[in-house]
C-alpha cells in the first residue's frame, strides 16, 4: 500500500512539473490523451523509483573515492541521468528532458518520495525502523525486538568547544529544549576541568585512549624528529593514537563491538566513519570514508544535504554581512573558504554522523562515540555567545532528540552520555588588539626583522582539515605538511588557541632561560612584560623550571600556587602546568595570554574571536551530562577538598566504569603486538584478513603517518 501510494504521488509530481517546466514533456509534440500522458507519468515513476533503489547505491559505493562533498554534488548529475535514462525506458519514448530540467525534476521527485514515504510511516514502528536502517545504511546485527531485557548498550555524543556554563545557559533560555527536558530528571550534570592544552586532540585523545602524556598543546614542533604535529591532520592523529597506545597498553574505550563517528581517533572502534586517526589510509576498504556511501546511498539523503548546505552557505555569508554593517565588535574576517568549511561542519558532517550513530543504535552496537563540531566551528568566528553559535546549539538539540527517539526503536536498551572535551573563551585576537602577532612579538624580541604585512592565520577549528580530508587536499606546508625547517632557522612559534609556543630548531634539546638569554636578551622581557600575556613557562638552570609573571616575577614551578603569576587563572592551574612541563616535547618557551577575570576575556594568538587551548576562562571548563541510572563520576556527598573531576585521562576513567557497569560490555586490556606485529602491521602491504582496519587482539593497529 506504502509503495502503491508513493508511487501515485511520484507520478502526479511528473505530470505537475511537466505543466510547469518548458523544456520537460510527458507527451508526444501531436498532443495525446490525458490518461495516455498519465501512463507515461506512472511509468516513468516507476522506473526512477526502481533505478534509484536498484543502480544508485552501487553508482555511489563505485564512487566511494571521489571527495565526499564532489560526491553530495554529484548526486545531483547522477540523479538527473538516473531520470533520463528511466524516461529512455517508457514504452514508445514518451517522455522527453533536457539534462538541466533532468537535475531538476529527478530532486524534486527524490524530495517529494522522501517526504510522502517517511510521513505515511510515522505510525507504523516497523516501517519507521526500516526507514531508519536505509538512512544509516546498516543492517540489524540483533533481532528488533530485543527488548528493555537485553544488555544496555552506550551512545557518548560529544558536543564540540561547548562549555559547561554554555550547556546551562542554552537549557535555560529554551535554546536547547531537549537538555532541558533531561536536566533534573533523566540526567545529572557534572562539570569537568580540562588540562592546560585545552582543545579536542588533546581532550579526545584521553577519553578515547586514556592518555594524553605529551601532548602540549595542538600545534607543535617535535626537535627530535623535526616534524610540526598538528592534532588535526590525518598524519599526526595517526601518530597521537598509536603513542597513546603504546603509552596504556590498550586499545582504547570502544574496542569492543564499538563505534566511532565523526572523531580524531578511532578508540579503538572497528566500526569507523569520518575518523581522521584513519582517513589517511585511501581505498575502497577504508571504512572511515564508508560513513559517506552510507548516507549518500539514498538519493533523497544527498539532495537534502546538498540543499541544505547551499543554504548553510548563504546563511553565512548573510550573517557576516550583517556583523561588518553593525559594526561587531570583536569580529574576524569569514570570506574565502569559511562559509564552506561552516556549512560542511554544519550540514554535512552532523548528517552523517548523526545517520551513523542511528544505524550504530539500531543495529545493537555496544558502545558508540560521536563527536559533532558544528557549534566549536561557527563560536570559533562568531563568538561562543553570539546568536549565530546559539542557533547552532538548537539545530544540535534537535539531533539529540532524534538519536532519543531511534534508542526507542532499537533492539536493547541505550544510555545517552552527552559530554564535550572543552569550552570556549571569548575576546579580541592578540593581533586585533595590539597590531603585532605573536610570532612578529618573537621576532621583535630576538632582533629579527618583522613583515609589515603578514596575512591572517587560520584558526585550528576542528572541521578545517576534517573538510580538507574529505576533499584530498594536502595539508598547508608550514604546518605539517612542507618541509621541515633546517637547524639554523628562525624561532618556530606556534599558536593554539590563546597558548603559543615558541621553539629553536637549531638546538637539539629544551634551551634554559639563560641559554635564551644569552642568545636574545630581549625576548624573554619583551614576551613576559607585554600587556597582551599572561605568563610564560621556560626551562631554568638554577630553579628547574620557571613560570615568569608580568611584573617580572620568576617563580619555580615546584613552588607554584594557584596565586602570584597564576592568579585568576583558576584552581588547579598550577597542577596544569606543572604536568605539560614534564612532557618531553615541551616547547622551549610556552606562552599563555593575558586573562581579563571581569569579562572572561582571552587573546588568540590565532584569527578566532572564541578560542580554546590554553588556560583562562570558560575555556577550561567541559560537562558530562550522564542518566541516574549510571553511579555518579565523583562522590556523594563531594568532600570540602576534592578537586572534582579534572583532566581528560580522569574522564576515560569514567566512561569505561560506566560501560563496566551491569550487564554492559566488558572492555579487555590485552597485551600490545611485538615489534614484529607493529611492523607488519604499518607495512603499506599488510591487509587484515577480515576487512581494512579490524581490530587485532582488541588493540587497534598502528597508524604511523
Amino acid at each position: 500500500m506504502r509503495v502503491a501510494v508513493v508511487w501515485a504521488v511520484s507520478s502526479l509530481t511528473l505530470l505537475a512539473l511537466a505543466g510547469i517546466l518548458p523544456d520537460f514533456q510527458l507527451q508526444s509534440e501531436d498532443g495525446e490523451s490525458i490518461t495516455r500522458t498519465a501512463v507515461t507519468a506512472a511509468w516513468a515513476a516507476g522506473a526512477f523509483g526502481l533505478l534509484g533503489a536498484l543502480v544508485w547505491p552501487l553508482l555511489v559505493r563505485a564512487l566511494l573515492l571521489v571527495p565526499a562533498l564532489v560526491l553530495g554534488l554529484l548526486g545531483f548529475a547522477v540523479n538527473g541521468s538516473l531520470l533520463l535514462v528511466a524516461l529512455w525506458l517508457i514504452p514508445d519514448r514518451g517522455g522527453e528532458a533536457d539534462p538541466q530540467n533532468a537535475v531538476v525534476v529527478a530532486a524534486v521527485m527524490s524530495a517529494v518520495a522522501s517526504a510522502t514515504s517517511t510521513a505515511l510511516a510515522v505510525r507504523d514502528d516497523a516501517a519507521y525502523r526500516r526507514r531508519l536502517y536505509r538512512l544509516a545504511g546498516r543492517r540489524s546485527g540483533a533481532p528488533l525486538d530485543g527488548g528493555a531485557d537485553a544488555p544496555p548498550g552506550t551512545v557518548f555524543v560529544q558536543l564540540d568547544g561547548v562549555g559547561c556554563q554554555v550547556l546551562k545557559d542554552a537549557a535555560e533560555d529554551g535554546t536547547m529544549p531537549t537538555v532541558a527536558a533531561w536536566l533534573g530528571t533523566t540526567h545529572r550534570l557534572t562539570p569537568w576541568r580540562t588540562d592546560w592544552s585545552s582543545q579536542t586532540g588533546a581532550s579526545q585523545l584521553a577519553i578515547l585512549h586514556g592518555s594524553n602524556h605529551d601532548v602540549p598543546a595542538f600545534r607543535w614542533y617535535e626537535k627530535d624528529t623535526g616534524r610540526t604535529i598538528v592534532s588535526n591532520r590525518p598524519g599526526s592523529a595517526a601518530e597521537l593514537q598509536r603513542r597513546a597506545i603504546e603509552r596504556t597498553g590498550d586499545g582504547g574505550l570502544l574496542t569492543l563491538d564499538g563505534a566511532s563517528r565523526g572523531n580524531l581517533f578511532s578508540g579503538g572502534a572497528d566500526q569507523l566513519a569520518l575518523v581522521l586517526s584513519v582517513s589517511a589510509r585511501r581505498g575502497r576498504r577504508n571504512r572511515s570514508r564508508a560513513g559517506y556511501f552510507a548516507y549518500f546511498r539514498d538519493p533523497a539523503n544527498a539532495v537534502r544535504t546538498a540543499l541544505s548546505y547551499a543554504a548553510e552557505t548563504c546563511r553565512e555569508i548573510g550573517q557576516s554581512t550583517r556583523s561588518r554593517v553593525r559594526g561587531d565588535h570583536p569580529r574576524v574576517g569569514r570570506g574565502g573558504l569559511y562559509p564552506l568549511i561552516r556549512a560542511f561542519a554544519t550540514v554535512v558532517e552532523r548528517d552523517v554522523v548523526v545517520a551513523a550513530v542511528i544505524g550504530d543504535m539500531l543495529s545493537g552496537r555496544s558502545a558508540v562515540y560521536a563527536d559533532l563540531v558544528a557549534y566549536d566551528e561557527v563560536a570559533h568566528h562568531s563568538g561562543p555567545r553570539s546568536r549565530d553559535a546559539a542557533a547552532v546549539l538548537r539545530r544540535l538539540d534537535r539531533s539529540l532528540a532524534l538519536i532519543a527517539e531511534v534508542a526507542g526503536h532499537a533492539p536493547r536498551p541505550y544510555r545517552i552520555v552527552l559530554l564535550s572535551d572543552h569550552g570556549q573563551s571569548p575576546g579580541e585576537t592578540f593581533a586585533s588588539a595590539y597590531g603585532l602577532t605573536l610570532r612578529d612579538l618573537v621576532r621583535a624580541g630576538c632582533d629579527l626583522p618583522v613583515p609589515r604585512h603578514v596575512a591572517p592565520r587560520a584558526g585550528g577549528a576542528e572541521a578545517r582539515d576534517t573538510l580538507r580530508s574529505a576533499v584530498h587536499l594536502p595539508p598547508p606546508e608550514d604546518e605539517g605538511g612542507g618541509p621541515r625547517p633546517e637547524r639554523d632557522s628562525d624561532p618556530i612559534v606556534l599558536a593554539s588557541g590563546n597558548l603559543g609556543l615558541v621553539s629553536f630548531p637549531d638546538v637539539p634539546y629544551r634551551m634554559s632561560k639563560e641559554e635564551i638569554d644569552r642568545r636574545h636578551p630581549g625576548l624573554l622581557p619583551t614576551l613576559a612584560t607585554h600587556p597582551g600575556i599572561g605568563f610564560l613557562l621556560v626551562r631554568s638552570e638554577r630553579h628547574g623550571s620557571v613560570v615568569l609573571g608580568p611584573d617580572g616575577a620568576e617563580t619555580p614551578v615546584d613552588d607554584l600556587g594557584d596565586g602570584g603569576p597564576l592568579a585568576g587563572f583558576g584552581p588547579g592551574a598550577a597542577d596544569a602546568v606543572r604536568r605539560t612541563d614534564s612532557f618531553p616535547h615541551v616547547a622551549d618557551i610556552m606562552v599563555n595570554s593575558a586573562y581579563d577575570e571581569a569579562t572572561g576575556a582571552v587573546h588568540a594568538f590565532e584569527e578566532q574571536i572564541g578560542s580554546h587551548g590554553g588556560l583562562g576562562g570558560e575555556q577550561s571548563h567541559a560537562f558530562l551530562l550522564w542518566p541516574v541510572t549510571l553511579t555518579p563520576p565523583l562522590p556523594d556527598p563531594l568532600p570540602a577538598d576534592h578537586p572534582g573531576l579534572v583532566g581528560a585521562e580522569q574522564v576515560h576513567q569514567v566512561l569505561r566504569r560506566w560501560l563496566t557497569e551491569g550487564p554492559g560490555p566488558q572492555i579487555p586490556v590485552g597485551p600490545l603486538p611485538s615489534a614484529r606485529e607493529r611492523a607488519a602491521q604499518d607495512s603499506p602491504s599488510h591487509t587484515p584478513a577480515d576487512g581494512a582496519f579490524a581490530v587485532s587482539n582488541r588493540v587497534t593497529p598502528n597508524k604511523k603517518s
